[in-house]
């Protein structure tokens, strides 16, 4: 019975469609120009995913502070992983290892969420996340001081956005990057 409801019952809404938005605006604010030209993050696909990874690590470390939110940092997860599938295949990754590869790109997302959990709550913020942003986003090599700086400015400044956004209103979209 289960097999007809499923083949041609209503199907259910996916309970990630609302949190599309979000993500969608995560990826916007992760493409902007500005990271890669005066932020001087490596225009590549590594330096793309990484942007993602920064910019999604702040909206989740944002979003676990309330804990009635866990299961929707879980969907933004999964959509994280739903995103990152194609692109892995567009890249030449085969169906064969898609699996392993999606399993250190989360891996790597959660040690972006450790690094920069920790750099949030140093008590020299600003020097804490600067280096945590050389170790992951500049993959230990920085970029020069003025790129550097900007990149951390803009991000903490992010981050200082979300602090003071509702939990509801930054799921439903309403993050400004």
């Amino acid at each position: 019975m289960l097999l007809l409801q499923r083949l041609f019952g209503k199907k259910e809404a996916d309970p990630r469609d609302a949190l599309r938005p979000l993500y969608a605006q995560i990826i916007a604010t992760a493409r902007q120009p500005h990271w890669f030209v005066e932020g001087k993050v490596a225009d590549t696909i590594e330096g793309r995913f990484e942007m993602v990874a920064t910019i999604l690590s702040l909206v989740l470390l944002q979003l676990e502070k309330d804990v009635e939110q866990a299961g929707a940092t879980a969907l933004l997860t999964e959509l994280f992983v739903e995103d990152m599938d194609p692109q892995l295949r567009e890249v030449g990754i085969g169906d064969m290892i898609v699996g392993k590869h999606i399993g250190r790109l989360v891996s790597a997302l959660g040690g972006r969420l450790g690094a920069y959990r920790d750099a949030l709550d140093a008590p020299d913020r600003a020097a804490a996340f600067e280096a945590a942003l050389v170790r992951n986003l500049y993959a230990g090599v920085g970029p020069g001081a003025a790129a550097l700086a900007h990149v951390r400015d803009t991000a903490l400044a992010f981050a200082d956005r979300l602090a003071s956004t509702e939990a509801d209103a930054i799921l439903a979209g309403g993050i400004d990057g």
